[in-house]
């Protein structure tokens, strides 16, 4: 048992409660509405946690070609948009689920062998200031964590049924 003074910085006894501890740090340190870990299986991204809880539903799928984060994975769009419709890529996304979507942060989840695994993202449904922007360092470190927790052997959650 942890000492109770020390409960707060205890390792967290998995990387699903690892993940679910970032997304509530971001969502607290960061803001923006919602915050998401998901993975890309094939010819779609899987929502595998989100917070605040609730917001969006575990094991939800999106087309990866109708993804921010497929443009942001391939170059075409940066890690983080204060205003989506400012950014072609983004722009031509905002359609159907990503229709209210006015700013995107996503960083890549990266296994140990350097393939991609999925993204943790946040989105703001109203745009951001620039000042927002400074914000990406926390997230791609919080990102790298994760990756770093896969590589030494943690393992993130199956897929959630959909």
């Amino acid at each position: 048992m942890v000492p109770e003074p020390f409960a707060d910085v205890a390792p967290w006894p998995d990387w699903c409660a690892a993940a679910e501890g970032s997304l509530r740090f971001l969502a607290q340190h960061v803001g923006w509405d919602v915050w998401m870990v998901t993975q890309v299986v094939e010819d779609r991204q899987v929502v595998l946690l989100a917070h605040p809880p609730g917001a969006v539903r575990s094991g939800i799928e999106l087309p990866w070609e109708k993804s921010f984060c497929r443009q942001m994975i391939e170059g075409n769009a940066p890690r983080l948009a204060t205003v989506t419709a400012a950014v072609p890529a983004y722009a031509s996304q905002t359609t159907g689920a990503l229709r209210d979507v006015a700013a995107y942060v996503g960083v890549p989840l990266v296994r140990a062998d350097g393939t991609l695994f999925g993204t943790l993202c946040g989105v703001a449904f109203r745009a951001k200031p620039r000042s927002a922007a400074r914000d990406l360092r926390v997230v791609e470190a919080a990102a790298r964590l994760l990756s770093t927790l896969m590589a030494a052997g943690l393992e993130p959650p199956a897929l959630p049924e959909g």
